[in-house]
């Protein structure tokens, strides 16, 4: 009986897993690598896939996440001085010196053009007071985003045995930074300086990612190597509106196979706008309100890379009411617009109300009474 109940666990846990991964393509280019990935970033639609839910080593690719917590917990503009921890850290570096003063900024750009480890712990140090308090921070935000096989106990990915994530979730975790224009603005910038203190010159770091000079489109996002973890990249491309990742773990020829998915991605799907933010559902009549009715408007938007031959596989199914009592306020969700492919349900957009209806009073009555009279 127990063993039964684990089966349908298990079944139901890689139901809810692969909701959306089964509509990959499975004439996409094949990954040499350990598990690898392509992703819709708007919808999170697995285009492809290999061992995506895996648990492997990342390497430096955990930056991704350093990075996502540091705008989120700091200011570009903070003042960091470097700690003693900080400097001589194993790996890559770009020789980081305690007492040296950065700005946050720089530092970013640091972690994600050049890798740094220190700038890594120095990052950590100063948003998180200790590097576990900063992997507990980490971890949290994997959970938000919904990176449920993901474990940080580190800033930089030098290799630890509880440090860990899938090909799934760190494409999930990218797509997440990517809808930050500061992070995407990091992550997609070629060359930057940065101070170096006791010198003549500045700091001069040029981006690891090759796809930034010779893919078009490329937008990032983060190379990484160890021993244990091999060869690990994330790369990400945007054309017409269509948000790419994708992701290769311990794969040798981890640009050139990452180029050949997002070519693939970008030849054979193009980003369609289900819902549009703003957009008017349906009027409704609002009952003793001053008003006599109020649009009720979509909350959000939703878009989805899809091929042309799919459009007819998507329906959407409106829950929204025939008619409202005032008072209502600009922004209250009253329904929603759930979004179905193949008869699978994907999400569901906020119905909200247009604009405030306020309730009317015995005065309103009385005007509107002297108005029909004349």
């Amino acid at each position: 009986m127990l063993k039964n109940v684990k089966i349908i666990l298990v079944t139901l846990l890689l139901i809810v897993y692969t909701n959306i991964s089964v509509f990959a393509d499975t004439n996409a280019p094949q990954s040499s690598g350990k598990a690898a990935v392509l992703m819709d970033g708007a919808s999170g639609r697995i285009l492809y896939e290999k061992n995506a839910y895996e648990r492997l080593p990342m390497a430096s690719t955990t930056k991704i996440m350093t990075a996502i917590v540091a705008l989120e917990y700091g200011r570009l503009d903070d003042k960091v001085t470097i700690p003693p921890e900080a400097s001589g850290i194993e790996g890559s570096s770009i020789w980081l010196s305690a007492g040296e003063t950065h700005t946050l900024e720089d530092l970013l750009y640091a972690l994600m053009l050049r890798s740094g480890n220190d700038a890594a712990t120095a990052i950590a140090l100063h948003i998180g007071g200790s590097i576990e308090g900063f992997a507990g921070m980490m971890n949290k935000t994997a959970k938000k985003i919904g990176a449920h096989n993901t474990h940080f106990v580190n800033p930089h990915g030098l290799h630890h045995d509880d440090h860990y994530t899938t090909a799934y979730d760190l494409a999930l975790i990218t797509a997440y930074g990517l809808k930050n224009p500061v992070f995407e603005k990091i992550v997609s910038t070629r060359y930057h300086t940065m101070p170096w203190e006791g010198h003549k010159w500045d700091r001069a770091m040029m981006n690891k990612n090759k796809l930034l000079w010779s893919f078009e489109g490329a937008n990032g996002v983060k190379t990484g190597y160890t021993k244990k973890a091999g060869r690990c990249f994330v790369g990400s491309a945007k054309r017409d509106n269509l948000q790419l990742i994708a992701v290769v773990l311990n794969c040798g020829p981890m640009f050139e196979e990452s180029a050949a998915l997002l070519d693939y991605g970008f030849k054979n799907y193009k980003n369609i706008d289900l819902v549009e933010k703003g957009r008017e559902i349906k009027k409704v009549p609002v009952r003793k309100g001053k008003q006599d009715s109020v649009a009720l408007i979509a909350g959000d938007s939703y878009s989805m890379a899809l091929k042309e031959t799919e459009f007819e596989k998507v329906r959407t199914e409106e829950d929204v009411p025939n008619e409202l009592q005032a008072p209502v306020t600009e922004g209250e969700k009253v329904g929603s617009i759930k979004i179905y492919f193949n008869d699978n349900y994907l999400y569901e957009v906020p119905v909200v109300i247009g604009q405030t209806v306020e309730k009317r009073t015995f005065w309103d009555f009385v005007r509107r009474m002297v108005n029909i009279w004349r």
